[in-house]
């Protein structure tokens, strides 16, 4: 007897901060799976996206909203759809409406790099008007940098639990803070 495999449709998305809903950005979307980020799109070390490159297998689709919610740099954005359709995963980016299947033309790999070249540049200007404004509210006295969520007390108490074998998600739920901020305050710890 011949067994058929089913392929899902896997989603990811990615938001950055908490009070964003990452639900809505693929809505009427056929999905069977769903692995959602809320952390920086700054590196791809995000606990939801390792666990989608775990899971996704040959003949799947990966659905993402659009490229900037995948990899905020071209360099990452390539080599995380390159690593999957090696692997025989379809990838979808509904917004610019571009699958990749590994079997690209020249001309899907170009709106790879060019599609990636703006997402990427688009955050620049941003940054920088970020930088200057940062610097004119230091020249005024007004900017003090962001105010640490966590005593210096509690943060070491946070860190020996971690020590301790605590789960990351735990620590966050505890401490009311976010897990990437549990990490912040760990590798500040190391330093």
């Amino acid at each position: 007897m011949e067994s058929h495999r089913f392929y899902p449709r896997i989603g990811y998305t990615r938001v950055s901060t908490l009070d964003q809903s990452e639900a809505r950005r693929l809505d009427g979307q056929a999905l069977d799976r769903m692995f959602s980020d809320k952390a920086s799109g700054r590196d791809t070390l995000r606990p939801q996206l390792a666990e989608l490159l775990r899971f996704a297998r040959d003949g799947d689709t990966v659905v993402v909203h659009s490229m900037d919610r995948l990899a905020r740099n071209l360099d990452d954005l390539r080599a995380l759809v390159q690593a999957l359709t090696r692997r025989g995963v379809r990838v979808e980016f509904v917004k610019e409406h571009l699958v990749f299947t590994g079997e690209d033309s020249p001309i899907a790999n170009l709106m790879l790099s060019v599609m990636g070249a703006f997402a990427e540049f688009e955050r620049a200007p941003i940054k920088e008007r970020q930088r200057e404004g940062i610097t004119l509210a230091k020249q005024r006295g007004a900017y003090h940098g962001r105010k640490k969520t966590l005593t210096p007390e509690r943060a070491a108490e946070l860190v020996q639990r971690a020590a301790g074998g605590i789960p990351k998600s735990t620590l966050a739920r505890d401490y009311g803070i976010s897990r990437e901020t549990v990490y912040q305050y760990l590798r500040q710890a190391e330093q």
